[in-house]
Formats: structure tokens, C-alpha cells, sequence
């Protein structure tokens, strides 16, 4: 893995994004201490999924309509006094 100062990538930023997506990441640092990490995309998004499923999108895709009955039973009296 290739090592830069963050001077060096930002006057070669687009060839560091050309060696991400060719699969090459960049460690990025900042006074020798590391700072970043330039990796493809495939990479990334194990770590950070670009879609993070949901609950609702779920039962969107059901095939058929969810059938749900409500319970009819009187709900409980309160008495405040």
C-alpha cells in the first residue's frame, strides 16, 4: 500500500482516485501520523454499506399484502380519582 503526505494528495488527487478504482488503496498522512485512507469502493462499502436496509422497504417488497386483523377489545378504564 502506497503512503502520501496529505500535500502530496491533494496535488494528485485524481490519480489517487485512479489507483482506488484500479484497486490499489492509499494511506494518507498528515506530519507521519496516518489520517485517511483512499480505497475502492468495493472496499468501502463493506464497511459502510451505501444502502442500509429498512423496515419499510421490507414490507414494500413483500409480493402480497401483509393481512393484519385488529383486536377489537375494549381497552382498560382508567380512574384518575
Amino acid at each position: 500500500m502506497e503512503t502520501v503526505q496529505i500535500r502530496e494528495a491533494k496535488a494528485s488527487f485524481s490519480a489517487l482516485v485512479a489507483a482506488a478504482e484500479k484497486g490499489r488503496p492509499t494511506l494518507v498522512s498528515r506530519h507521519g501520523q496516518p489520517c485517511a485512507l483512499i480505497v475502492p469502493v468495493a472496499d468501502g462499502a463493506r464497511l459502510y454499506p451505501l444502502e442500509m436496509p429498512n423496515l419499510a422497504n421490507y414490507l414494500l417488497a413483500l409480493p402480497e399484502l401483509l393481512a393484519t386483523q385488529r383486536d377489537a377489545t375494549p381497552l382498560r378504564g382508567v380512574d384518575f380519582g
